[in-house]
């Protein structure tokens, strides 16, 4: 059994993850202490060839583009919250397309999504998932660099790298 993982993830800018993370501290604290408000790019079992990934990554020509948030949706049975994400334009998919070049030749479709209350270390109620629609959250999300992070399983986990995408516009 594996002891540590890595994924590629996309933190929320400090602007945008305020209100998400008073959320997520206040109904899920246990997930808020492992990791940061964030977006999965590519789940570790995508990433096995880290020395491809890493070439894709510091080889990409990709430019940063804005994510728009969605209504809250609870899953896993309603124990879960999440913010899913609407991937108008198809970016944050050609992100992972470019990423994943040479490594998996047609990588499954991930919705992308930011998880409020993780069904594995809390649930969700009627009342609480009601107090949780409350609360005003960001509309959209700037996506400009991509973290390489690690987990010592059950441990917080760590940045190891960031990625800066293009800082020019994408439009």
């Amino acid at each position: 059994m594996k002891s540590r993982r890595k994924q590629l993830t996309i933190f929320l800018e400090d602007k945008d993850a305020n209100s998400i993370e008073a959320i997520r501290s206040r109904f899920n604290p246990k997930q808020y202490e492992l990791i940061k408000s964030h977006i999965t790019l590519c789940r570790e079992d995508e990433i096995d060839n880290l020395e491809a990934v890493i070439h894709n990554l510091e080889n990409t020509e990709s430019r940063k583009f804005e994510l728009y948030l969605g209504d809250l949706k609870r899953f896993s049975e309603g124990k879960g919250v999440m913010i899913p994400i609407q991937d108008r334009d198809q970016l944050f998919q050609e992100l992972r397309s470019t990423i994943l070049r040479n490594v998996i030749d047609i990588p499954r479709k991930h919705q992308p999504h930011i998880t409020l209350m993780h069904p594995r270390n809390s649930t969700c109620t009627d009342n609480l998932f009601e107090d949780i629609k409350k609360i005003a959250l960001p509309k959209k999300i700037m996506v400009s660099k991509i973290n390489l992070i690690e987990q010592e399983i059950g441990k917080k986990w760590r940045v190891l790298k960031v990625y800066e995408l293009d800082i020019a516009s994408s439009e």
